[in-house]
């Protein structure tokens, strides 16, 4: 059925891409929906650190997925967050409702014959009056993992094949204690299980600190606050590239990278003066062959910049601009030497670019 398309989140895995989000008929009201497209495959070749963009409709063949939803909130979901394991997608969705307007959350997962289905939960799952935000998710050999925040402070969702979740929060480490408040912002799967990052806020502190958590099984969970000197700092994002996990956040005034590599989590290279600035945030991340990309956002304007290893980060130029507005949302993702870039600009409409290493046909 016809619609303005709302654009939030993509995702590649398996040899496919993945982009969520939802169709608004001219009332407004809307409905959930999802595409899938072949994607290249990774290989282990690195390429140098800039790119070149072409509009995203050549080499992709997008089709619909089948969403079926069991719940009344579910048939008018906004997918808002997506990831993928062994070819196939699990999202977070929410509309707003009830008495309070709060955020009712569900989770969906695709199933073998490609259909995508709505995994209702008890309300307190994901909303009740401990409820603070449900974020991003990531799947891995260990299943699913969801990251987000409640009233005791940094939490976890886990599921073994996203059928049903678990709440993990409050738990030691995990949860705000004596150290400071914790703050979860997005997690990645790695071999040994899973990582989180976000923040700790001292008291006392202003701005809080860096902090990663690891889990083996996404239930018992071991803090981490990386060492920022005199300067507040947060990770927004983390993604793994190749042997090497890249989180980037705030470093004091600027975006800024932490890398982990068998000697453990260091300080990577600041993302330039386009990035600087309190209000900039890092609106997505994604591994490519041969390095990593990240996609800022801030109220003068956005940038783009590619890293093979996380210490030195080189501009990439943007097809469009990407001022950070209420109703934009700006998503990447990677795979084989292939980055998506998903922009919507809420009126001005929702579009999809792709951007090449160079050396590679097209």
């Amino acid at each position: 059925a016809p619609g303005r398309l709302l654009l939030r989140d993509a995702a590649a895995c398996g040899g496919r891409w993945f982009v969520v989000g939802a169709v608004a008929d001219a009332a407004g009201v809307t409905r959930p929906a999802a595409w899938s497209s072949p994607a290249p495959a990774s290989s282990p070749a690195a390429s140098s650190p800039a790119a070149s963009t072409a509009q995203g409709g050549a080499g992709f063949a997008w089709s619909p997925l089948r969403l079926t939803p069991r719940t009344a909130y579910g048939a008018e979901n906004v997918l808002t967050a997506v990831g993928c394991r062994d070819g196939r997608l699990a999202a977070v969705g929410a509309k707003s409702g009830g008495v309070h307007g709060n955020p009712r959350i569900s989770t969906w997962r695709q199933l073998a014959d490609g259909s995508v289905v709505e995994v209702p939960a008890e309300f307190e799952v994901f909303g009740g009056p401990d409820a603070v935000n449900v974020g991003r998710i990531a799947g891995g050999p260990a299943g699913w993992v969801i990251a987000g925040n409640r009233g005791t402070g940094a939490a976890a969702w886990s599921s073994a094949d996203a059928g049903e979740f678990r709440l993990v929060s409050g738990v030691p480490e995990l949860g705000s204690d004596a150290a400071g408040r914790t703050w979860a912002a997005d997690v990645t799967a790695v071999v040994s299980g899973w990582v989180l990052v976000g923040s700790v806020r001292a008291p006392g502190r202003p701005g809080g600190d860096p902090a990663v958590w690891t889990s083996p099984d996404g239930l018992g969970w071991r803090r981490q606050v990386l060492p920022a000197g005199d300067a507040p700092g947060d990770l927004q994002r983390v993604v793994r590239a190749g042997e090497r996990l890249v989180a980037v956040g705030r470093r004091g005034d600027a975006l800024a990278a932490w890398v982990r590599d068998v000697a453990g989590w260091r300080p990577g290279g600041a993302l330039g003066p386009a990035a600087a600035g309190g209000s900039g945030q890092v609106a997505g991340l994604a591994a490519v062959d041969g390095g990593v990309l990240a996609v800022a956002v801030a109220a003068a304007g956005s940038s783009a910049w590619f890293s093979t290893d996380g210490g030195g980060w080189a501009p990439v130029r943007l097809p469009v601009a990407l001022a950070a507005a209420p109703d934009r949302s700006v998503a990447v993702a990677g795979a084989g030497g292939e980055v998506l870039l998903l922009v919507d600009g809420g009126a001005e409409g929702a579009r999809l670019w792709s951007a090449r290493l160079p050396g590679r046909p097209g």
